[in-house]
């Protein structure tokens, strides 16, 4: 059983269907990743998970029994608008924000400098929020998001705002985070961070689910049998009728070959094949589609 678990939630605003009859089931201590174009529906899930927008259908439930207000309190949400008071000191509200988490100022106080000092920010305790860059305040935000130790972080589009250095400084803590056992949901456009980070993944669009599943599991059903064979000789000849050449380069005494295997043969047996008969194969991998593909795939689709 998951962490949380959407049962056939609806949400309307006058006709327009924002949700419709959404079932999602995000297991505990791992990345879920919620995809979709913009206007799908992922904000209006993300917020009644957080009980911010009531649904006008279905349930949340939360470790197994209906989410109440005390939940929410366990759940750290970062927002795709982000909101820190601009005349405030960086410190000050820091604090503020574990304050209102439910934490002792000792250990606010505590745990916020070891996360300035992780983050190289120490400096920054006394300056105001308006002193700051687009992704200096970021990386305050994402702190007083996770600062508190919530068993669910809920994070829409972490990485907007953020140069490469500090996008990837922010993928490491949300590893980081899931090896300390929280749960996180990442919504997100960046398809590579979904397939670095993500563990299983929904793809809303037109306010339903289009897919849900594992992403290895879903790259998977969605690839074409296509293998990559890095080769010298006269390789292909001995497993003819097992695939379908669909291109072979020759470059410096190796030939790189696509094909698509035929149904009923597997990697395996076509490698034992070429071994077989003396073909000198140097590589031979199969070819995954990445999950850009797939989402454009599918929501194009759907239009």
């Amino acid at each position: 059983m998951g962490i949380i678990q959407c049962k056939d939630v609806c949400k309307s605003f006058g006709e327009k269907v924002a949700l419709d009859h959404v079932s999602v089931d995000i297991p505990k201590g791992q990345i879920f990743g919620l995809l979709g174009p913009n206007g799908a529906g992922k904000t209006t899930l993300i917020r009644i998970i957080n009980r911010i927008t009531i649904p006008n259908g279905g349930s949340v439930l939360f470790d197994g029994r209906p989410i109440t207000q005390d939940d929410v309190e366990k759940i750290g949400y970062l927002p795709e608008e982000r909101g820190l008071y601009r005349k405030m000191k960086v410190g000050e509200q820091a604090m503020y924000f574990a304050r209102l988490k439910g934490m002792s100022y000792r250990e606010a106080s505590n745990e916020l400098k070891q996360w300035f000092v992780r983050f190289g920010i120490e400096s920054w305790w006394n300056k105001k929020v308006e002193e700051l860059s687009k992704g200096m305040a970021q990386k305050v935000q994402f702190i007083t998001t996770v600062v508190h130790k919530p068993s669910l972080l809920i994070l829409d589009e972490p990485f907007s705002g953020f140069d490469p250095v500090n996008a990837q400084l922010i993928r490491e803590e949300i590893l980081r985070l899931k090896e300390e056992g929280a749960t996180i949901i990442l919504s997100t456009h960046n398809m590579e961070s979904v397939e670095e980070l993500c563990d299983n993944i929904a793809l809303i669009n037109k306010s339903h689910v289009v897919i849900t599943g594992g992403v290895d599991e879903i790259r998977r059903k969605y690839g074409n049998n296509n293998v990559e064979l890095v080769y010298t000789g006269d390789a292909l000849e001995s497993a003819e009728g097992m695939f379908t050449v669909l291109s072979d380069e020759y470059d410096g005494g190796r030939h790189t070959a696509v094909v698509a295997l035929e149904k009923e043969c597997s990697g395996n047996a076509v490698l034992s094949r070429l071994i077989e008969n003396g073909a000198v194969v140097n590589s031979f991998k199969e070819l995954v589609p990445r999950m850009n593909d797939i989402f454009i795939k599918l929501v194009t689709e759907e239009e």
